[in-house]
């Protein structure tokens, strides 16, 4: 989409403007039916919550995983199904290209005022994920409750901070592979790969891994900066990597970045689109 004489304020303007006026015609759609959305949204609360009673189970038999205690890797899981789950309720819907452009419902969109972007973003917006959001709070709030953890204004402030930016990241992740959709109409389950395979991965403290797995999160696709780095600057936990601890630090920078590059990628995927008739 090209940018308008006033530069690109006014194009940021209009797609968050668009995105809020389509998202709210599904809420509102959504709730229409009020115990459909209440059933549904407590039936991904509860399927979200299968993977964390898997960990408690684990901890029944075990005092602790990789060296860390439960209340640690509870942390770990809260703030990357926090992020995740943001991520997944603000933009997942990106996931769905692929399918727009094999049926040619994606040329509509480029008919109608509104940035194409922001328009598959709140494509069918489902409020029902935000079962995942409350429980990957829930699970933050119980795990800092039970950390032994030093809580200074510092420690305090790391803990939203490391959630909006690992969410930035997630979408990141989601709008790059919607991007690369353009090119490779079904390669929605990679995106998916590193966006809940990676989530998957991040619940976990990175000294069960191979360092050879965690140098590509840090250094390839760096989702390391969602929860790890920060959060064991937090819990005052050595990164397995020996990098140092100012580290934990960049994940602004890292979101800020994945968003430039994934913002580049869509524009250029966007660009490259010839419709399904050419």
């Amino acid at each position: 989409m090209a940018d308008r004489p006033g530069g690109r304020l006014p194009v940021l303007r209009d797609a968050l403007t668009g995105y809020a006026l389509l998202a709210w015609m599904q809420v509102r759609s959504a709730l229409a039916y009020r115990t459909s959305f209440v059933l549904m949204a407590l039936g991904n609360f509860a399927a979200s919550g299968l993977d964390f009673a898997a960990i408690a189970l684990m901890f029944a038999h075990v005092r602790a995983l990789g060296g860390y205690a439960l209340p640690e890797v509870a942390f770990l899981y809260g703030t990357g199904s926090l992020a995740l789950g943001l991520a997944d309720l603000l933009v997942g819907s990106l996931e769905r290209l692929g399918a727009r452009i094999r049926d040619g419902t994606l040329d509509t969109l480029l008919l109608r005022p509104a940035p194409v972007w922001a328009q598959l973003a709140a494509d069918r917006f489902a409020l029902r994920r935000l079962g995942r959001v409350v429980q990957g709070l829930l699970v933050l709030v119980w795990s800092t409750g039970h950390l032994d953890v030093d809580w200074t204004p510092g420690r305090v402030l790391m803990v939203p901070l490391m959630t909006v930016c690992g969410a930035v990241i997630f979408g990141a992740v989601f709008t790059a592979g919607a991007a690369f959709q353009f090119w490779a109409q079904d390669a929605a389950e990679l995106q998916n790969a590193l966006t809940y395979g990676g989530n998957a991965l991040l619940r976990y403290p990175p000294t069960v891994f191979a360092r050879d797995l965690v140098r590509s999160v840090t250094f390839i696709v760096p989702l390391a900066f969602v929860n790890w780095l920060p959060a064991l600057w937090l819990l005052g936990r050595p990164y397995p990597l020996g990098l140092p601890g100012w580290t934990a630090f960049l994940s602004p920078a890292v979101a800020a970045l994945m968003g430039a590059g994934a913002a580049l990628a869509w524009r250029h995927g966007l660009r490259a689109y010839r419709s399904t008739g050419s």
